[in-house]
Formats: C-alpha cells, structure tokens, sequence
C-alpha cells in the first residue's frame, strides 16, 4: 500500500535505488543509482533544505514571519521554498544567471521571489550572487540566510537520512558510493556515514568536472550546473565550503562535459531516467569506477536531480549542437582542422603585445580572454570579453589614441558570435552577418578557432 502524508515534507527522503542495467552491462560489479530526483521538490536538496530551515527554527535564527534568504542554482532554493512556504516563511532565491531558466520558473511556481545576479566574477565584486544575497540578509529585518555551504545542518541531513538509506537498501553490501561535489553536503554526509558503519570499508568517489578545482582543476568554467569549485582568476580570497571535508573523499573522478551530457542523454534512453547533468557526470563517474571492480563489489551511484529543469540545455538537441556538444557529418570539425591554432589576447596585455600577437592571427583579428587556462582545446568561451583588431590598434597608435604601453582593455571591440562545431557553414554564415569579421568555433563549450568570410565562403 502506498504511504499517506500530513504533509509534502514528510515525503523527502526515502527514495529507491535502481540498478543501470543496460549502461553497466558486460561490466561485473553492480551500479544502483539512487534517484534523488522522486523527492517531493526534484532534487536531493530537499534534504538539506528541511534539515536547514528546522534547525534555523530549533536555534531561534527562524522566527514567525521571518524571510528564508538564499544564493542557489535551483534545486536548494526549491526545497527552501517547499519547506518555508510550509511553515509560514517568505522565500527570496538568489539564482545564479547561468542557471537553467527551468529552474526560476520552478521557484516562482512555488511562491518564492527570484533575483538573478552572476556568479563569473570575482568572489570580492559586489555584484556578485553571494553578496547580492547576504545584502539582502542584512537589509531585511527577520530574514535568515540559509547558506548551505558553510551551514553543517546541510551534511547532518545526509548522515542522518542519505547514508543510512543507501546502508540499508544494499543490505551493507555497498562497497563504493559516488556523487558529485557542490557544496559537498551530500558526499560529505553521506559519505562519512557509510564509512563509519562500514568500518572504513566503503570508498567515496567524488564525480567532478574537469575543470573544477575540486579534483585538481584549473577552476575555469565548466557546463554541468550544481557541482564543481569555480574559481575565477580575479578572486582574491578562494573559500571552499564548510560543508565540504575533504578527508571522507577517497578519490575523484574528473569528468568532461561532453562526457556528463552525453551520458545524462544515455539514462534518458537507455534506462528511462531523466535526469540533470550532474547525473550524468555522477553515472559516467561510477561507471569507470565499476569497470575497475569485480561482482562482489556493489557501487551506488547518486542522481541529484531531474531532468525535466534542463530540458533548454542536455535534453535539447539545438543547445547541445550551439555550444558544440553534438558533431554532425555536414559540420565545422573540417574547416576548423584546417583553421590552426586559435590567437587570443588577454585582458590585462599592452596594446603592443596585442599587435605582436595579432601577427599570427588569420584576419588580424581575435577574442580577448580573461585568462588562458591550460585546457586542452582551447580558452573558455564564458572568458571571452570582446574581441580586438591589428586595423583597429594601428590605428589608434598612428593617431596618438593609445601608447605602445597602454592597455588594450580600452580598444575592445565587441564579443565575436558564436557556433557549434556541429553547426554548418551556412548557419555559421548567418551568426557572422553584416558586422562581424569572423566566429568563434566552439567544441564542448570552449572556443578553439577562428573562422573569417574566406574560410566560410567555400
């Protein structure tokens, strides 16, 4: 018979394992993934968010008529709202604007109030979400800032609830527990459980994005929402949750985006779940994991959150080919083979610099960058800031506008569109228009070539 509930929060938690038979076939150990996802408010943050508000009222920081104040992606701050609605409370989220717009329309749904601000720029700039949200803490009397980062009532919600479930559900039979890292409440907490009543017997595997600074990343920007450390080069001060403790993670596994996003797109298909990226990031995780096990291991896998809030991003085939996740056969990958290397300059070069590096660029053009990062295929495309000229330089220097010595950030121009490397020449074409002197190529994400009016012409 299927349970009764007083209440919508009493239904968080308690959610069912299912075993990936079709992705983790020929393999021998086991992989059940955990599907956060059923909980009431589609999210493993439900959790966190119930255990977060109910020791905010035990310690007196929540009072009657009070305001829940939080900085989110989306899913803590939907399961803020389910529990604050609940008992009375006015919710402000604070999102961030590279959240999937799914997930501020949730909110809304829900009764809470959505401010965006950014979250790609230095931790110190008051524009910044997190100031944007303490601001707002500050400025509204009764309000509590929830802060799930620093807050140990978001791991102590996993202890008590996460862990055991996982420990009972495999009959102690668990021998490996992967899930990404955000905050690191659920890893932590669950994490450290399933150590504890295992003596030390279950490995924690962190799923991380490969650039994130959690599992020894550059920390530049990545695709997968929810997980990860960012780090942007102009922080001064780079805090790491409290939540987090580092010591209950036994390794990480360093995930690409395409890898994450295309196997998020697998789970739909293959095993009827849909779910976020970050599941995708957690399954491709524990999938290299279990390839490396025998059958008398057992791996349990936890997907965060449902995919019904990313249906614009992994689950659309047009966002997928944009940002260059998806190739097709009629696509750019030929053109940009032939194109070399990509030339940027970066924000803080001299004029002169930039004109020296502009020599070697097709066009006399290139994008300027925040910073060059040591990934593989190119710069970020999130780092990009506009775009400079070897015409527009000389000019400047033969008029007496700029100095040798100057720095170029006055004489940008603007950023460069953009296309997918699975787009085709014609609808590169087409972002190029009447204004632009060239696109930018993207493959997963990440500008790496410069195409002109000739090279797009053939």
């Amino acid at each position: 018979m299927a349970a009764v509930h007083e209440s919508v929060l009493d239904a968080i938690g308690g959610t069912p394992l299912f075993r990936l038979a079709r992705l983790g076939a020929g393999i021998a150990a086991p992989i059940y993934a955990k599907a956060e996802f059923l909980n009431i408010g589609g999210s493993v943050k439900d959790r966190a968010a119930l255990s977060m508000v109910l020791a905010a009222e035990r310690d007196g920081l929540l009072r009657p008529g009070g305001t829940i104040v939080e900085a989110t992606s989306g899913n803590t701050g939907i399961g803020l709202t389910i529990a604050g609605r609940q008992r009375g409370y006015r919710v402000i989220a604070g999102v961030s604007d590279r959240s999937a717009a799914e997930k501020s329309d949730i909110l809304r749904a829900y009764g809470a109030e959505v401010v965006t601000a950014p979250t790609n720029v230095p931790q110190e700039d008051p524009r910044h979400l997190f100031n944007l949200v303490r601001r707002l803490a500050e400025e509204i009397p009764g309000a509590w800032l929830a802060n799930q980062y620093d807050n140990p009532a978001n791991p102590d919600a996993h202890i008590r609830t996460t862990g055991p479930e996982v420990w009972e559900q495999t009959g102690g039979r668990v021998t490996h527990f992967v899930a990404g890292v955000g905050t690191g409440g659920t890893i932590t907490g669950t994490g450290s459980y399933l150590k504890e009543v295992s003596g030390g017997a279950v490995t924690v595997v962190g799923a991380d994005p490969l650039s994130s600074q959690y599992g020894g990343g550059d920390g530049s920007p990545w695709y997968v929402e929810s997980i990860g450390h960012f780090h942007h080069p102009e922080t001064v001060e780079d805090r790491w949750p409290q939540a987090y403790r580092s010591e209950v993670v036994d390794a990480f596994e360093r995930i690409p985006d395409r890898e994450a996003l295309l196997t998020a797109r697998q789970l739909a298909r293959e095993e009827g779940i849909l779910a976020g990226p970050s599941s995708g990031a957690a399954v491709a995780a524990a999938l290299r994991v279990a390839r490396r096990l025998g059958p008398d291991d057992l791996v349990v896998v936890l997907l965060p959150d449902s995919g019904r809030s990313y249906l614009s991003k992994v689950h659309s085939d047009d966002w997928m080919r944009q940002w260059g996740f998806l190739e097709s056969s009629d696509g750019l990958r030929p053109l940009i083979d032939d194109a070399g290397p990509l030339v940027t300059v970066t924000a803080d070069a001299t004029v002169g610099a930039a004109l020296e590096a502009l020599g070697a660029a097709p066009g006399g053009v290139a994008p300027v960058v925040l910073a060059r990062t040591a990934w593989p295929y190119g710069v970020s495309a999130t780092e990009v800031v506009g775009s400079v000229s070897r015409e527009a330089l000389a000019a400047a220097l033969a008029d007496g506008g700029a100095k040798p010595d100057d720095p170029v950030g006055a004489l940008l121009g603007p950023t460069l569109p953009t296309v997918g490397v699975g787009q085709s020449p014609a609808e590169a074409r087409a972002e190029l228009g009447e204004g632009h002197p060239g696109v930018l190529v993207l493959v997963d994400g990440r500008a790496v070539a410069l195409l002109d009016r000739a090279q797009l012409a053939g």
